[in-house]
């Protein structure tokens, strides 16, 4: 169910609709964290002299510059972990585009689901995006450790099932029935947003997971759904 779920999924990314949330969300992401960047950057400048005078070293010049440059590198490293979960928050706003697509393809049957709406949508997206950001820097000295790959998979494997099998639920039984849902079939929706959380690890691949996880756990939603 999980893999053929994810199949199907991949089988759908050529749709016109994918693709336009995909580049939307990418889009969204870039645009983010180039202003990041450059109010980082700039910043630095603007907060600190050219020089400064050290003890037993005398002046230093092109403080400033150099401590730009260093932001600019931590950022670019910063944006290797928070690529994916901005992306994913972004692409949150726009999961009624990649639920409908599938559903139309895959299920024709179905009546037509409530459409989150933009505030509701970005509140959802910026809540996924803060607790995928705490956990992960809350885990961090787990990821100096042998454990690594097995926290990083098991963490982000359960945050990333939890939260799109949620969102797809919650457009067809609302919150509360989404939550038992969840309960009832945890260990399943775990083992798919695991799968789902291995390509995180490879750059520009890691782009489709949001579009990829949005359509792969609108077919498991389905799938238990219709097996319950």
């Amino acid at each position: 169910m999980i893999f053929s779920s994810i199949a199907d999924a991949i089988a759908q990314l050529s749709d016109r609709r994918f693709r336009s949330v995909l580049l939307k969300g990418v889009g969204l992401t870039f645009g983010l964290l180039a202003a990041a960047y450059a109010m980082i950057f700039f910043g630095v400048q603007w907060l600190l002299p050219d020089t400064i005078t050290l003890p037993f070293i005398g002046e230093v010049a092109f403080v400033e510059t150099l401590l730009s440059w260093a932001s600019v590198v931590l950022m670019l490293i910063m944006s290797v972990f928070l690529m994916v979960p901005v992306a994913s928050a972004f692409t949150g706003l726009f999961l009624d585009d990649v639920a409908d697509a599938v559903e139309d393809r895959h299920y024709p049957h179905l009546p037509p689901a409530p459409r989150v709406g933009l505030a509701e949508g970005l509140r959802e997206a910026l809540s996924f995006l803060g607790v995928i950001v705490v956990a992960n820097i809350a885990a961090l000295v787990l990821y100096f450790t042998p454990l690594a790959p097995f926290v990083f998979y098991g963490l982000n494997g359960f945050l990333l099932g939890r939260e799109y099998f949620r969102m797809i639920a919650v457009r067809r039984q609302g919150r509360a029935s989404a939550k038992s849902a969840f309960r009832a079939n945890l260990m399943t929706i775990w083992g798919a947003g695991a799968l789902m959380a291995v390509p995180l690890t490879v750059p520009v691949l890691n782009l489709l997971v949001p579009v990829v996880g949005a359509a792969a756990f609108t077919h498991l939603y389905h799938r238990l759904d219709k097996r319950a």
